[in-house]
């Protein structure tokens, strides 16, 4: 492909002010007023003791602005500023500077994220109301809980510490901020996040997590899931925190456990002709070696956990077990071996399978980590902890917006999503006071556009 003219410098100039370059946001912002985002804000986000008077005024439209932007790509608090670029002032009303969103950003502390932290929950139960975002909730959903790290650098963040983290196989000390998240998903559908909570670098993983799974199931069931609900973690969350939490709430777990010496014991105790071949589905990374496998042997024993306390749960404890491949010429195999704690009733094999998609999870972090958390944006970690949840609910409005455009894009990455629906060029026009949105001719995804389009307009006309 070449440029078929000969510019000159002076050929390109910044002047349309009825250029749109994220006509997709139309669509994905009425769904957002369809779902109630801004009065959930504005109802439960209260600001009533602001270091600065000014700064703590008109939370809600402020955040929906910052929301937007997340929508759109924005990783920072300045990338929020193309909201006001061209003609999308005359598309948007309540279009705020980036620096008055940082400014109220500033203004968070602990209690203010958790009123954040409600919104999301409410305004994730609104949106599978209005759009099939869990398609098979009425069989079985998946609650998953992990942590993950993200960098930052320098001595202005507050609650930066260093921690653990895991790159291609290899624990490290890093140092970040660790937020800790829940998803909710199903057999048919991407996962949507039910809560995230920031904490400092140096954070345990469990840290939190009980009270963690037992928001995120209620969660799903006022996000509509009626079927059985399957908590997963890794062994950070084999906990008597998270395992009570699950009983309480009266669902499953398949949670990773430690290898402690009862639980050794245990494997020592499975028979050689216990062990039943698995072949998955794809291959799948090892959490010790960061190799990639398609094979394995599982089996499993009846188990105890907690025995000493008196809230001990017994249920089954399947044992994954794969040939070391480091000592691939002993005379005798050599196996490393992964147990889960499990009540599913499940075959053993399936089980296996079922738990091992909990990586389902990472989905979610590749997300966040291509987009709003990229980057923590600000020294406080008041501001970082409200940051991190708009990014949640950004996410679950774009998923929600993907579902509507159709099925291939109900399943896709944040990124497509962005590419494809929200950062569409058009021209605002208004013949005979009528908008309009003109654009690009053969645009590749014109009709995952219009449905997304249709199905946010012709509701509310």
């Amino acid at each position: 492909m070449q440029v078929s003219h000969r510019f000159a410098v002076e050929s390109a100039v910044f002047d349309d002010d009825n250029l749109v370059s994220l006509a997709g946001l139309v669509p994905v912002m009425r769904l957002a007023e369809q779902t109630g985002l801004v009065e959930a804000l504005a109802e439960k986000v209260s600001i009533t003791a602001p270091r600065i008077k000014s700064g703590a005024v008109n939370p809600a439209p402020k955040l929906a602005t910052l929301i937007a932007g997340m929508c759109s790509g924005a990783d920072s608090i300045d990338d929020v500023g193309v909201l006001r670029s061209g003609g999308m002032k005359t598309l948007f009303d309540g279009v705020y500077a980036p620096s008055t969103i940082g400014t109220l950003l500033r203004e968070f502390t602990f209690g203010h994220a958790r009123q954040l932290e409600a919104v999301l929950r409410t305004h994730l139960a609104q949106l599978c109301e209005r759009v099939e975002l869990l398609p098979g909730a009425a069989v079985r959903a998946f609650v998953d809980i992990d942590s993950l790290l993200r960098p930052v650098y320098g001595y202005a963040k507050q609650g930066a510490s260093y921690g653990h983290t895991k790159i291609a196989g290899k624990r490290i000390l890093r140092k970040g901020l660790s937020p800790l998240v829940t998803t909710i998903s199903t057999d048919h559908a991407a996962p949507v996040i039910a809560g995230m909570r920031l904490r400092a670098g140096r954070a345990g993983s469990g840290k939190g997590a009980g009270r963690m799974v037992a928001q995120a199931v209620a969660t799903a069931r006022a996000a509509g899931v009626t079927g059985e609900v399957l908590v997963r973690g890794d062994s950070a969350y084999g906990t008597r925190s998270v395992v009570g939490a699950c009983r309480r709430a009266g669902v499953g777990f398949s949670l990773a456990l430690t290898k402690n010496r009862a639980v050794e014991r245990a494997i020592a105790a499975i028979g050689e002709d216990a062990w039943t071949p698995v072949r998955y589905p794809g291959a799948v990374r090892d959490p010790d070696t960061g190799e990639w496998i398609s094979d394995a042997e599982v089996a499993e024993i009846p188990y105890t956990a907690f025995a000493s306390k008196p809230d001990a749960v017994t249920a089954r404890l399947i044992v994954r077990r794969v040939r070391d491949a480091a000592r691939q010429d002993e005379l005798f195999p050599v196996w490393r071996y992964h147990p889960f704690f499990t009540d599913s009733a499940e075959l053993t094999v399936d089980a296996d399978i079922t738990h091992r998609r909990h990586a389902v999870i990472e989905t979610v972090f590749a997300d966040l980590i291509d987009g709003p958390l990229a980057h923590m944006p600000s020294g406080r970690f008041g501001a970082n902890s409200a940051w991190v949840l708009c990014a949640a609910i950004a996410h679950n409005l774009l998923r929600a917006a993907g579902a509507l455009a159709g099925p291939v894009l109900g399943k896709a990455r944040g990124a497509t999503l962005r590419r494809k629906i929200i950062a569409v060029p058009a021209r605002f026009a208004r013949p005979q006071r009528k908008p309009v949105l003109h654009l690009p001719a053969y645009w590749p995804w014109a009709t995952a556009w219009q449905r997304l389009w249709r199905a946010t307009t012709i509701s509310i006309t």
